[in-house]
C-alpha cells in the first residue's frame, strides 16, 4: 500500500478557507510534506480591497511557508487560486474554472466556514451548511474525485455529552429550514434564532450539526470523512512549535492575560480545556484523506479529534492553579503590559462579578479619566466591554465537560506505516503540556503581536515597575483607610502609636548596634 505522500504525489487538490488559520496549514502541510503533489486549487474570494491573487500572495510570502521556501523556492507555481465567493449561487466559480475543477480535482478538502459564535442565523447558514451543499453538488460532477473531506467541529452535538463518531440526526431539515428563512426579514430570523438552536448555545454549532447531515446525504454517490476537531490552538511541532496568527479562542484569552488586562474568567477549574494544536487536526485530516481514498468505507466515516480523553489539559492550569500561562507570560513578558499577568478563575457568578467590577471597571475608569485628562481619546473601558463579551461567548464551553469517542482515529493510527506515523503525527498522547503551553504563549508573542524576542529584557523591566507601582499604591492606601480609622476610633489610634514606637525602636536599636560593630 502506498504511503501517504506517495498517495498524493501527482493528485490535484483542491482546498477552501486555505486562507484561512486550518486552511493555511493544511496547505503549507501538502507542500512541505507531500513535495511531489501536483497543484493546489484554492477557492479565494477578493477581500477588503485585495483581489484573490494579492491575498494568495501575501499567504505565501507568511513565516509559516520558511521551511518549504527553503526546500523548493518554487512552491507557488503549485498554488493556483480560483475566484470564488462563499454566500453566491454556484459559489460564484465561473464556467471556465467549473470545467478546470471538474476535469482534474482527484480530493477535496473543505475547511470554509465562519466560526464566529454570535453569527446571525442567515449568514451562519449561508456560509456553513448552503455553501458546503454547493460544493457537494460541484464535487459531484469531478470525474476523478476520490475523496472528500469535511472539516466540522467536535461541538457540533455539544448538547449530548457523550458523543461518538456518528453523524446524528439534525434538529431540524436544513431544506425546509433554508426555505422557511428565505422570505423571513433579518428582525424576524432575529427574533425566532433562540428558539431555533434550542439547547445549542450559539449559530456556529448549529449549523455546523446541520452541515454534517448535508455531507452525509451524499455519501452513497462520493467517498466521505468529516473531521471533528475542538478548540484549535497554536502548532505543537510544525512547521515549528507555537505558531498562531489570531485572537480567536483561547489565543486572545491568553493575550488579554499576558498583558494583564484579563484578571478574571468564569470557567471550571476542573473541567478539560479541549485544546488541540492545529498541526494535530492537519496530520489527522490528510491521513483521513489517504484512508478515505485508497479503502473507500461504505459509509462516512467521521474522527473526533480532541485531547481531553486521551491527554486532558482544565481550565484551572490556565490560571492560579499550575500557572502555566501566567508563569510563561511572566518569563516571556508581552511589551506594554497594562498590569502584572495574574488572572483568577472562578465558577461562582458572584465572585466573578466582584473581580469583573474591583480588577476591571474599576481600573478601566481611572485609566480613561487619566486619558481624558492628558487629552487623549479613552479606550480602556471599551476593551474591557469587548472582552467580557468575548469570555461570555466561551462560558458554555469553559464550564462544563464532553467524553468523545476515539474509535475511529485509533483506527486510523493503527493503519500508518512507522513511517508516516512519525510525518503526519497525530498521536496527541505524546503532548507535553507546559512545553505546549510554553511555546503557545511565545507565539501569540511573535507572531500575533509581531513583538522582537530582543526586547524582553526591556518588557521584564516594565513589569517590575508595574510591581512596584502596585505596592506603592496599596501601602497608600492602606495608609488612607488606616488614617480614617484612626480619626475615628481610640483603638486604632493606640495600635497606630504601639506600632509606630516599635519601629521607632527598632531603628533605634539596629543604628547603635551598627555603631558598636564599627
Amino acid at each position: 500500500m502506498a504511503s501517504i505522500a506517495e498517495y498524493y504525489a501527482g493528485k490535484n487538490v483542491l482546498i477552501t478557507g486555505a486562507t484561512g488559520f486550518m486552511g493555511k496549514v493544511l496547505v503549507e502541510k501538502l507542500l512541505r510534506s507531500c513535495p511531489e503533489v501536483k497543484a493546489l486549487y484554492l477557492l479565494v474570494r477578493p477581500k477588503a480591497g485585495q483581489s484573490m491573487q494579492q491575498r494568495v500572495s501575501d499567504m505565501m510570502t507568511c513565516k509559516l511557508f520558511d521551511r518549504v521556501r527553503e526546500d523548493n523556492p518554487d512552491f507557488h507555481q503549485k498554488i493556483i487560486p480560483i475566484s470564488s465567493e462563499l454566500t453566491q449561487p454556484g459559489l460564484a466559480i465561473s464556467p471556465e474554472d467549473v470545467e478546470k475543477l471538474t476535469g482534474c480535482i482527484d480530493i477535496v478538502f473543505h475547511c470554509a466556514a465562519t466560526i464566529r459564535f454570535d453569527e446571525p442565523l442567515k449568514h451562519a447558514l449561508q456560509l456553513n451548511v448552503i455553501a458546503t451543499q454547493q460544493l457537494l453538488s460541484l464535487a459531484k460532477q469531478m470525474h476523478h474525485l476520490e475523496a472528500f473531506i469535511h472539516i466540522s467541529t467536535a461541538y457540533a452535538n455539544c448538547n449530548r455529552k457523550h458523543i461518538d463518531e456518528v453523524i446524528y440526526p439534525p434538529p431540524v431539515e436544513p431544506k425546509k429550514l433554508i426555505e422557511s428563512l428565505e422570505w423571513m426579514d433579518d428582525g424576524i430570523v432575529r427574533d425566532i434564532t433562540p428558539r431555533l438552536i434550542g439547547d445549542r448555545p450559539n449559530t456556529y454549532t448549529y449549523t455546523k450539526a446541520l452541515a454534517e447531515f448535508v455531507v452525509q446525504q451524499e455519501q452513497d454517490k462520493l467517498n466521505i470523512a468529516i473531521i471533528r476537531p475542538s478548540i484549535v490552538g497554536a502548532s505543537w511541532q510544525e512547521p515549528f512549535p507555537g505558531w498562531i496568527d489570531n485572537f480567536n479562542g483561547p489565543s486572545g484569552v491568553f493575550i488579554a492575560a499576558g498583558k494583564g488586562i484579563l484578571r478574571t474568567m468564569r470557567a471550571n477549574n476542573d473541567a478539560v480545556a479541549d485544546l488541540i494544536p492545529v498541526d494535530v487536526v492537519i496530520n489527522l485530516t490528510l491521513s483521513a484523506g489517504w484512508y478515505t481514498a485508497v479503502h473507500k468505507p461504505k459509509s462516512a466515516l467521521v474522527y473526533n479529534c480532541t485531547t481531553g480523553g486521551i491527554n486532558p489539559f482544565h481550565w484551572g492550569e490556565i490560571g492560579r492553579y499550575t500557572h502555566h500561562v501566567m508563569s510563561s507570560f511572566k518569563r516571556n513578558p508581552l511589551e506594554q503590559a497594562f498590569r502584572r499577568p495574574n488572572a483568577n478563575i472562578t465558577s461562582n457568578y458572584l465572585i466573578n462579578q466582584y473581580w469583573i467590577l474591583v480588577s476591571h471597571k474599576f481600573p478601566a475608569l481611572i485609566y480613561d479619566l487619566f486619558l481624558r485628562l492628558s487629552g487623549q481619546k479613552p479606550q480602556m473601558m471599551r476593551i474591557f466591554n469587548r472582552l467580557h463579551k468575548a469570555i461570555s461567548l466561551l462560558e458554555y464551553f469553559s464550564s462544563q465537560d464532553w467524553e468523545w469517542n476515539s474509535e475511529n482515529l485509533n483506527m486510523l493510527m493503527s493503519q500508518l506505516t512507522p513511517e508516516d506515523r512519525k510525518t503526519f503525527n497525530f498521536d496527541v498522547r505524546q503532548l507535553n503540556w507546559p512545553e505546549y503551553i510554553e511555546n503557545y504563549c511565545i507565539g501569540t508573542k511573535k507572531y500575533v503581536l509581531n513583538e522582537d524576542m530582543s526586547d524582553i529584557p526591556a518588557a521584564r523591566q516594565h513589569l517590575r515597575k508595574l510591581r512596584n507601582i502596585r505596592y506603592t499604591f496599596n501601602t497608600l492606601l492602606v495608609v488612607f483607610i488606616w488614617r480614617v480609622f484612626i480619626a475615628r476610633s481610640q483603638m486604632a489610634r493606640n495600635i497606630w502609636y504601639f506600632v509606630v514606637s516599635l519601629c521607632f525602636k527598632f531603628l533605634s536599636y539596629f543604628r547603635a548596634s551598627s555603631t558598636l560593630t564599627n
